[in-house]
């Protein structure tokens, strides 16, 4: 056996070393730091209520490709996500991952098995012309107030036109209260993407694991609470299964990399169950 190939992609994690929880997410040091603020930098500049709207248009509509769940997956080896300042490594690994923490944790519930296997799908974007800015990273709501929670806020939205524009730069901005997360757009990304090839594509994953695929990433609600005078009864009901799912996409990923090859012959099962054959992307 030859060294551990993921220290290849994790030139800051040596081998068997542990991260605590309060490690993770760390955007203010580390050897990514850079790399992960310029993402940031560029999408607060460019996620407009305008740019959202034409991301729709160009996206939603499924019309790009057709491929199977696990093809798609596989093909995310050739992308690392460069607003993650966790992980330098690809990230088909980080979908075993999570989807074996939760299998782990809940061995019943196969769909959230699944959930776990494509919650970062979308990022395909990536690999189809799209910026990293506007394919990865945390969320948050366009058209209304850009609120303190979000990461690097202070610095990072100085040339964003929406942050100074008295229609969008209100608490509610061009919303009504608690008009549900269903009316708002959110800033475009890889999880508003996947949720939408779910919905065309008719998959079967219930709607607690489509409530993870979209809002995953919106780190100001379901980690800092931010965000809830937007929300109705059914977005409170459904953030403690965000929050359950956030805990496995956080905290597993580690220099311990599954062996991916062993583990497909299961999660084709589970994919054949809630979203089989070939989809429309």
């Amino acid at each position: 056996m030859g060294p551990d190939p993921s220290l290849e992609y994790r030139p800051n994690l040596k081998k068997n070393e542990t991260k605590e929880k309060e490690d993770y997410r760390n955007f203010e040091s580390g050897s990514l730091i850079d790399r992960v603020f310029n993402t940031y930098n560029l999408m607060h500049t460019n996620q407009t209520l305008d740019f959202v709207k034409q991301k729709h248009f160009e996206w939603t509509n499924c019309n790009h490709t057709q491929m199977g769940m696990m093809e798609t997956i596989m093909s995310l080896d050739q992308l690392v996500d460069e607003s993650d300042p966790d992980v330098d490594f690809p990230n088909s690994f980080h979908a075993f991952q999570t989807a074996e923490g939760i299998r782990k944790d809940h061995p019943d519930k196969d769909w959230f098995q699944l959930v776990g296997l494509i919650h970062d799908v979308g990022k395909i974007m990536a690999l189809w012309g799209e910026p990293q800015w506007a394919v990865v990273g945390d969320t948050f709501p366009v058209g209304c107030k850009f609120q303190n929670s979000i990461v690097f806020r202070d610095n990072t939205f100085l040339e964003n036109p929406d942050d100074k524009n008295p229609s969008f730069n209100t608490e509610y901005g061009i919303y009504k209260p608690n008009c549900g997360l269903d009316n708002v757009l959110m800033s475009w990304g890889h999880d508003e993407y996947l949720y939408r090839v779910m919905k065309f594509n008719n998959c079967l994953i219930p709607e607690e694991g489509l409530y993870m695929i979209r809002f995953h990433s919106f780190y100001p609600w379901h980690s800092h609470g931010d965000y809830m005078h937007l929300c109705n009864d059914k977005d409170l009901s459904m953030l403690p299964w965000v929050q359950e799912f956030n805990k496995f996409d956080l905290y597993t990923k580690t220099s311990d990399l599954p062996d991916v090859e062993n583990l497909k012959l299961y999660y084709q099962s589970l994919i054949d169950k809630y979203c089989p054959g070939v989809l429309k992307w």
